[in-house]
């Protein structure tokens, strides 16, 4: 049905897509970009329940407050688990892309959201993603997953009838995916990602050098010399923690093969979902995949020599995409821009046209 109000509120209303992660939060505005990218990290005072700060301030107290603050990560695995504090992130999030922005006679308006969430998530999870949007500050709110989203940002021809294998290892899960004619024909969704990556590096210092290390140490050091095969350059780096013996801070040196070893249960449960996704893909598809390869997005995606590892595993080609760690909110804004055209691909909590 025609609604008349459609074209003004087009005119009106600020489109933007946001890349909810277990990590790192991304707004996408129409026009602008991206324009906020910062950690999904909010610090509480459990004294007053007042909100300290929000995202890369919030991340910088993480390990160094005191006992009656918290700065933490209010999703878990891809899923809200802290539903006040993820809506007053969102709310700061949505504020902030739109300060400024306001209609010519000066009053206010909602603006229409999509936000990526994982595959298989359970409908009291997507209405939890749903309502939290809705009160801090959202018009419509349109849901995608999140492997439909990466793979429209990496440019891949998903509304054809061929198959495009994606991966996408974000901070919380790993969404293993086979898409055609712009739908899910088989997937995994994991919860190994890069904080489980973190948490071995932490496992690994505590067995290994009764070590006790932070998350951001292990981040960092994951970064800097992890990988997923033994690398022939031989890399080393300083790891400084307490002692869990002695109490006392002590440092050690340590090796990327060290590492690559902590990493190792994890990056084959990576690749054992990879391989059961193929053996549930149909033959037809399958043969598209094996000439088109096996994208690999997300931040876990840059773990030196995983896209080696999975290619000599599954004997297909393996690339990675072009700046993987923003191909879910290139792909929510593309969607959200053409709507009229994929909204097979998202869900929607009401119709486009729905006053503010």
């Amino acid at each position: 049905m025609f609604n008349p109000f459609k074209k003004l509120f087009s005119f009106l209303s600020l489109d933007m897509a946001i890349d909810l992660g277990t990590a790192n939060s991304l707004v996408y505005v129409k026009d602008r970009g991206i324009i906020i990218n910062e950690p999904s990290v909010v610090a509480v005072n459990n004294k007053t329940g007042q909100i300290l700060a929000i995202g890369e301030e919030a991340k910088k107290m993480v390990g160094r407050t005191p006992s009656y603050i918290t700065a933490t990560r209010p999703l878990v695995n891809g899923v809200i688990s802290d539903f006040e504090v993820t809506e007053q992130m969102l709310k700061y999030f949505i504020e902030k892309a739109v300060a400024g922005s306001k209609t010519w006679w000066g009053f206010g308006y909602s603006p229409r959201v999509i936000i990526g969430i994982p595959c298989g998530v359970t409908e009291v999870e997507r209405k939890a993603v749903r309502d939290a949007a809705k009160n801090a500050g959202a018009r419509t709110v349109f849901l995608i997953e999140e492997p439909l989203a990466s793979a429209i940002g990496a440019k891949l021809p998903i509304q054809d009838p061929g198959g495009n294998f994606i991966v996408d290892i974000g901070g919380g899960t790993t969404e293993v995916a086979v898409i055609s004619l712009g739908g899910i024909v088989a997937f995994r969704s994991l919860r190994v990602a890069g904080d489980k990556l973190n948490d071995d590096i932490i496992q690994f210092a505590q067995k290994e050098y009764k070590l006790l290390i932070g998350e951001r140490t292990a981040e960092f050091i994951k970064i800097n010399i992890g990988s997923a095969i033994p690398m022939k350059e031989k890399k080393e780096m300083p790891m400084r923690g307490r002692n869990l013996v002695t109490g006392l801070p002590e440092e050690v040196v340590i090796f990327n093969d060290d590492i690559q070893r902590a990493l190792d249960r994890s990056v084959k449960q990576i690749v054992a979902a990879i391989k059961t996704t193929i053996e549930e893909t149909p033959p037809e598809l399958l043969a598209d995949v094996m000439t088109n390869g096996i994208f690999l997005a997300g931040g876990g995606s840059l773990l030196r020599g995983l896209d080696q590892l999975i290619a000599k595993e599954t004997k297909m080609p393996c690339k990675i995409i072009d700046d993987p760690l923003t191909s879910v909110v290139r792909g929510c804004g593309i969607a959200l821009e053409n709507i009229e055209t994929l909204e097979n691909l998202v869900a929607k909590d009401e119709e486009w046209g729905a006053p503010i």
